[in-house]
């Protein structure tokens, strides 16, 4: 018996060391941030010194794409790491149904303590895969992460889905970053330049840093825990900005995510990596971390190669879509080489997010700007109706995707090559275009005789109606789709 209890406590004893040796992941995802947003990314006014910092001892990634430019069906394919259609969540407000894997709740189960802390947006304030939910606290929801870091049990590898509503409108201004000069920003081309888009884009500036800020201080918590080596940090956000042509959109302003990794035990050298990754791929490479062998039922693809090499590459193609967002739409998107292409299946009627009152100051701007028919033509592409049905750009040479190829035939082999990846994703996933989609939520503005009639007054939020993929039954089915061109 004494040989026994011997064996038991020495089993007992390697078990707990060898979970505490296991690397650990933080995961901060920001809340409508595009990816050019940060001064590692090139952004010459906002200040995002420790983002900037992991980045420069870390792998900064340039092509790394979400699923779709929406809040709540990012979050949904992020956790389960499958596309929006295949998770029977693709469209805003709809909660992750049950029978969908959560990949933390495999982690949970080889011995990982997770927690999620700020927004949510996914299921309950309780769910199988996090010990612990809390809303975070705060304008940005961010308060208690570095708690979440203190009182965590030491005797477990842990996973962090820290979640900020930093920049989500409205902006509220806090002693946590600094506040910006409205005449510093940086007009897209895709906007119009006049004081109140300016001071709008000031108050997204500051909450961008605020998101930055916290980001700061769960790093030096970790340092000073003596667990940053072991901890794999990634940077993200759920979708673009939240103004005109940027969130819910497929153009880069709106699909393409930061992608920061700090990993000191993996990563020997920092540097810039071109190769394609998608969110979904988070999933997988947590797992690959975890030595937990990846399911069936996730489409992504581990991108620890790429933190090893960044010269490797896991994917050569990325996929997104655009589904349900207040307005009805169903486009799609693929990215290849040096193209992008989107796919509007839904073209005859405007391409819009909420964006013309008095809550999105610079929609508004823009709005009154072309109700006096003073936009110019790569501000005007916002209020196409009818909408083109295909769309072609080559991103290395039109960085804002403000020039349409696809009727150039200089580049008819690639819109074919594009159009045969996309017919391929679709059938292997078993995307479908709904014959009863979800309508819009209210009506949306309109111009006459010069003036613009707002949005209707919202509906009681519309229950959803066919979602993609529902009639393929795409929720049972596991493929990925093609990973090279």
């Amino acid at each position: 018996m004494k040989y026994f209890l011997t064996f038991l406590f020495t089993a007992l004893l390697f078990h707990s060391v060898s979970l505490a040796e296991k690397p650990n992941v933080v995961f901060f995802i920001a809340d409508d941030v595009s990816q050019e947003d940060f001064g590692c990314y090139g952004h010459p006014v906002i200040q995002t010194p420790n983002v900037d910092s992991l980045a420069k001892q870390g792998i900064r990634f340039d092509n790394a794409y979400l699923t779709t430019s929406s809040c709540s069906p990012t979050r949904c394919s992020i956790i389960t790491g499958r596309y929006p259609h295949n998770t029977g969540a693709p469209e805003l407000h709809v909660r992750l149904p049950k029978e969908q894997i959560r990949f933390p709740e495999l982690l949970r189960e080889a011995g990982y303590y997770t927690v999620l802390s700020g927004k949510n947006h996914m299921f309950g304030n309780k769910d199988r895969a996090f010990d612990r939910i809390t809303g975070g606290g705060g304008p940005g929801k961010e308060k208690d992460w570095v708690n979440h870091v203190k009182d965590r049990p030491r005797e477990k590898p842990f996973f962090f889905w820290f979640a900020s509503t930093d920049a989500h409108r409205s902006w509220a201004i806090s002693d946590e970053a600094p506040e910006y000069d409205p005449k510093d920003v940086i007009i897209p081309p895709y906007m119009v330049d006049t004081e109140i888009t300016r001071q709008d884009l000031a108050g997204y500036y500051h909450e961008v840093s605020r998101f930055d800020h916290y980001i700061g201080l769960v790093t030096a918590e970790l340092k000073k825990q003596g667990v940053l080596e072991n901890t794999m940090i990634v940077v993200a956000a759920d979708n673009g900005r939240p103004f005109p042509r940027c969130k819910s959109r497929m153009y880069d302003s709106g699909i393409k995510t930061p992608w920061v990794i700090h990993y000191p035990k993996l990563i020997q050298k920092s540097s810039v990596t071109p190769s394609f990754v998608s969110v979904i791929d988070l999933s997988a490479t947590c797992l690959e971390l975890a030595g937990v062998k990846r399911p069936a039922f996730i489409q992504g693809r581990s991108f620890l190669p790429i933190l090893e090499d960044p010269k490797a590459q896991v994917r050569e193609v990325v996929f997104a879509e655009h589904n349900w967002h207040v307005y009805k739409n169903h486009e799609r998107m693929v990215r290849f080489g040096d193209y992008l292409y989107i796919r509007n299946n839904f073209p005859n009627q405007p391409n819009l997010c909420y964006e013309s009152d008095d809550h999105y100051p610079a929609g508004a701007e823009l709005w009154k700007a072309h109700a006096a028919g003073k936009t110019n033509p790569s501000q005007q592409q916002v209020f196409a109706n009818p909408c083109p049905p295909e769309e072609l750009f080559q991103v290395n040479h039109d960085p804002h995707q403000l020039t349409n190829l696809a009727d150039d035939k200089k580049h008819a082999k690639a819109l074919k090559q594009a159009r045969t990846l996309l017919a391929a994703w679709t059938k292997q996933t078993g995307d479908s275009i709904p014959a009863n989609p979800t309508p819009n939520r209210h009506d949306p503005p309109k111009i006459m005789d010069g003036k613009i009639l707002p949005p209707g007054k919202a509906k009681t939020r519309n229950p959803h109606a066919e979602m993609p993929g529902a009639s393929n039954n795409a929720m049972k089915i596991n493929d990925p789709g093609p990973l090279k061109p």
